[in-house]
C-alpha cells in the first residue's frame, strides 16, 4: 500500500517530489507552505502549472494549505524549505506532528536543517538525502522540471541505525516516482557530499549569473572546481566524515551534471539572488569554512566566495 505524504515547503523541489509521487506512484500527497502567494495562487488556479524544460505547460491539481489550516496525518513528511525559513515552517506546523509514527525525509541544500527537524522528530524517524535534480519555480504556482523524465538522482540515508521497513517503503515509492533514490547508511557523508557539490556549482554560477553549462564551458572550470573540492575534502577528513566520493569522482559528477544532465539550469542559489531573496551560502560554503575552523583549518577559498556572494547580494540594491 502506498504511503501518504505531506510536502512541507511547496517550492520547486517540494512540488517536483510531490507531483511525481502523486502522478507516478499513485500516492496521496498534500502540500503545506508558509509562503502565502504560493498557497493563494495554487488554490485560485486549482493546481500548479508544471512544465518540463520550458515546454508542455499544464495544470496539475494539488491540495495545498497554510500550516495553520492543515489537519492531516501523513505517514511521511517531505521537507524542502529554505534554510532561513525552516524554523518558522516547523513551528507553525507542529500541531499536526505525531512523532510516534510519522517519518521525515528532507533533501534540502546546505547544513543546519537536521538539527531543526530533530527538535520535533526522533533521529530514528529522520531520513535525509541530497538531490542532483534541477527544478525552477518560475513564479507562484508555476514550476519547471529541468531534464528529461527520470533525469537526476538522490542519495539518502537514515540518521541512525539500519534502514527499517518504513524507510524501504519510502525508497520504493521514490523509485516508482522515477526519482532514482540510492540508499546508504552514511548519513553525514551523504549530506556533506552535496554541500561540496553545491559549494562549487551553486556558488560560482550565482556569482556570475550563468547556467551550469556555461560554467563548464570555461577552460579554467576544472582548476576552480578542484580548488574548492580539495579544501572541502581537507575539512571532511579533519572532521572524520567519510564522503561518498573521491576528490576526482566529485569533480567528474560536477562535470557530468553541468555538461549532460542540467546544462541549461540556473542553480537554486542564483534563483534566490535573482529574486532578491537571501541565499543559502552561509549553509554551504560558510558551513565548510566554519567546520574547518573547528579543526584549525582555514578553507579560505570557501570563506572568500561566501563573502563575494554576500557582496553580490548587497550590490543588487543599487540596480535600477
Amino acid at each position: 500500500m502506498t504511503l501518504k505524504y505531506t510536502v512541507l515547503g511547496a517550492g520547486a523541489m517540494g512540488l517536483r517530489f510531490g507531483v511525481l509521487l502523486q502522478e507516478l506512484a499513485g500516492a496521496q500527497v498534500d502540500f503545506v507552505d508558509n509562503w502565502d502567494p504560493q498557497v493563494e495562487t495554487i488554490k485560485k488556479q486549482g493546481g500548479v502549472y508544471v512544465s518540463r524544460d520550458h515546454e508542455n505547460r499544464h495544470l496539475v491539481p494539488v491540495d495545498i494549505y497554510s500550516p495553520e489550516e492543515y489537519q492531516g496525518d501523513p505517514d511521511v513528511f517531505i521537507v524542502f524549505a529554505k534554510q532561513m525559513t525552516l524554523s518558522d515552517l516547523l513551528e507553525r506546523s507542529a500541531h499536526f506532528f505525531h512523532s510516534d509514527h510519522q517519518y521525515v525525509f528532507s533533501g534540502m541544500n546546505g547544513m543546519g536543517h537536521i538539527e531543526k527537524i530533530n527538535k520535533y522528530f526522533p533521529k530514528e524517524h529522520v531520513i535525509a538525502g541530497t538531490c542532483l535534480i534541477g527544478t525552477v519555480l518560475n513564479k507562484a504556482g508555476d514550476v519547471d522540471f529541468i531534464g528529461k523524465p527520470g533525469a537526476g538522482s538522490i542519495n539518502l540515508a537514515p540518521q541512525v541505525g539500519e534502514p527499517d521497513e518504513r524507510v524501504k517503503e519510502i525508497v520504493a515509492d521514490f523509485t516508482t516516482a522515477n526519482i532514482n533514490p540510492h540508499l546508504n547508511d552514511n548519513f553525514y557523508g551523504t549530506l556533506l557530499t552535496k554541500v561540496v557539490f553545491n559549494s562549487v556549482i551553486n556558488t560560482i554560477c550565482t556569482l556570475f549569473e550563468i547556467q551550469m553549462g556555461q560554467f563548464i564551458d570555461y577552460d579554467g572550470a576544472e582548476k576552480l572546481g578542484k580548488q574548492l573540492i580539495n579544501e572541502a575534502f581537507d575539512v571532511a577528513e579533519r572532521a572524520g566524515i567519510q564522503l561518498l566520493s573521491t576528490r576526482e569522482e566529485e569533480w567528474q559528477t560536477i562535470k557530468y551534471v553541468s555538461e549532460v544532465t542540467n546544462p541549461l539550469h540556473y542553480p537554486s542559489m542564483y534563483q534566490d539572488m535573482s529574486k532578491n531573496r537571501p541565499t543559502e551560502v552561509d549553509y554551504i560554503n560558510g558551513y565548510i569554512y566554519d567546520l574547518g575552523k573547528k579543526y584549525n583549518y582555514e578553507a579560505s577559498t570557501h570563506d572568500f566566495l561566501r563573502n563575494l556572494v554576500h557582496l553580490a547580494e548587497n550590490t543588487r540594491k543599487f540596480r535600477q
